[in-house]
């Protein structure tokens, strides 16, 4: 069968698929299949999440009315075709849930990860450690071939560092603090990074439940 990653970050797609790794599983994501997503209005990110899923899983459905639009892969199918959607961001209680559902562009657009931590950094500065907390939530949708839909969310939380430390990961992971770990989530392998992240522990869930469905366990 096929998951397809409702997203065209690369970041999030190696994310994601270093945790969805099964034998009867290829990863594939809009970096392979031209879907163009809706822009994220939703209020929360679930909705953020349900609006991806649902315009992917819509698009096969065309795909199976008129195959010529989405070229078949390697003997899939659209019947064993599943679709993998996600929303996340950063809420930090001292900034009463900022920057939310506008992490990625909460400095403005075009999207820019050193200027959104600047800008996070700038509006904590004085704020003491105790009070730095944060979370890191990460919302998904998994579609199973018939339609039916599975929400799904992975959470960990830490602190807001004063600076930025690490070269790995991406958006705010230079300055999330771990205190159980005594480092930033950029200062994490990969491999480390996926058993413990947000995105990581929801992916997880997303493929106990293929996994069990296709067992026929569900």
């Amino acid at each position: 069968m096929q998951l397809i990653l409702a997203t065209h970050n690369k970041h999030k797609i190696k994310e994601i698929a270093d945790v969805i790794k099964h034998p009867q599983i290829e990863v594939k994501s809009l970096l392979d299949y031209e879907v163009e997503l809706p822009p994220e209005t939703g209020a929360t990110f679930i909705e953020n999440a349900v609006v991806k899923a649902r315009t992917v899983y819509k698009f096969l459905l065309t795909y199976q009315r008129t195959p010529p639009l989405l070229p078949r892969r390697a003997g899939i199918e659209p019947s064993h075709q599943w679709i993998l959607a996600d929303d996340s961001g950063l809420i930090v209680d001292a900034l009463d849930g900022r920057p939310g559902v506008y992490s990625s562009r909460y400095s403005g657009e075009p999207v820019d990860y050193a200027r959104n931590n600047k800008k996070l950094l700038g509006e904590l500065a004085g704020v003491p450690k105790e009070k730095r907390t944060a979370h890191f939530i990460c919302s998904m949708i998994l579609i199973d071939p018939n339609g039916k839909e599975y929400e799904i969310e992975g959470r960990v939380s830490g602190r807001i560092a004063d600076k930025e430390s690490g070269a790995g990961g991406f958006g705010y992971d230079p300055i999330f603090y771990l205190p159980d770990r005594n480092c930033t989530i950029a200062e994490l392998p990969l491999s480390e990074k996926s058993k413990i992240s947000h995105r990581g522990l929801a992916a997880k869930k997303a493929l106990e439940i293929m996994v069990k469905t296709v067992n026929g366990s569900l």
